[in-house]
């Protein structure tokens, strides 16, 4: 390809990423789409940090020469918009496995909430979901889980929450908007909310709404961004 025609088609897209879409199954998406569009063989394509398949929201794409930008993006900051929901726990910390351990939530005051909620502000540490990404010993921990295997002993991470504020309270649901850096998993900020406030809690609904200066207000879905590449 020549350098002009790549630097032509390079370019960070916005993407509201569908529900039960993958991140790569995006990414595999537009880099078919470019390829179709503009002849060629080979294209590189890359986002700057996954969405769960059950997540909503803003997922920067990168392409060709741009792909090269994206380690500098993954380390900015994060917003999203997430609800949980109280009175269980579920071993994924998300809907993606049955509800357990149910408990009786309606007790808490919107007070209770908010005292729970602000205690997550600033350096925390955290520990993955097991049904997560992370590699131990080379493999995927979602294999191990599902896998059934028992005794993975997993790492604290140590993580900043840059702002935590309620929006909303329709109990057994309870939605808030936080900030936080690079690394953190809103699934287990979600299930550690539910141990600090006695009743468990699992991510019943999340949406990424910014990532750095990129806002979900700017982005495309996924079947309108081909006059864009």
């Amino acid at each position: 390809m020549l350098t002009n025609n790549l630097d032509q088609i390079s370019k960070v897209l916005l993407i509201d990423k569908p529900k039960d879409w993958t991140s790569f199954d995006v990414v595999k998406k537009i880099r078919g789409l470019v390829k179709k569009k503009h002849s060629i063989k080979k294209i590189k394509v890359g986002h700057s940090g996954t969405l769960d398949p059950l997540a909503t929201g803003l997922l920067v794409v990168c392409i060709g020469n741009k792909t090269k930008e994206i380690r500098n993006l993954e380390i900015l900051e994060k917003e999203y918009v997430a609800t949980i929901k109280l009175g269980c726990t579920t071993d994924s910390f998300d809907g993606e496995m049955p509800e357990k351990e149910h408990k009786t939530y309606s007790h808490l005051s919107e007070e209770d909430i908010v005292k729970v909620l602000s205690d997550f502000y600033g350096s925390i540490q955290q520990i993955p979901p097991i049904f997560s990404a992370i590699k131990v010993k080379g493999e995927r921990l979602y294999k191990k889980a599902r896998r059934g295997e028992k005794n993975i002993e997993l790492k604290k991470r140590r993580v900043t929450i840059l702002d935590i504020r309620l929006e909303v309270i329709n109990l057994p649901l309870v939605r808030f908007k936080v900030k936080c850096s690079k690394g953190t998993y809103i699934r287990s900020l979600a299930h550690d909310i539910g141990q600090k406030l006695n009743c468990g809690a699992y991510l019943y609904q999340l949406r990424r709404v910014s990532v750095g200066q990129y806002n979900i207000k700017n982005a495309q879905s996924i079947n309108d961004i081909l006059d864009s590449l």
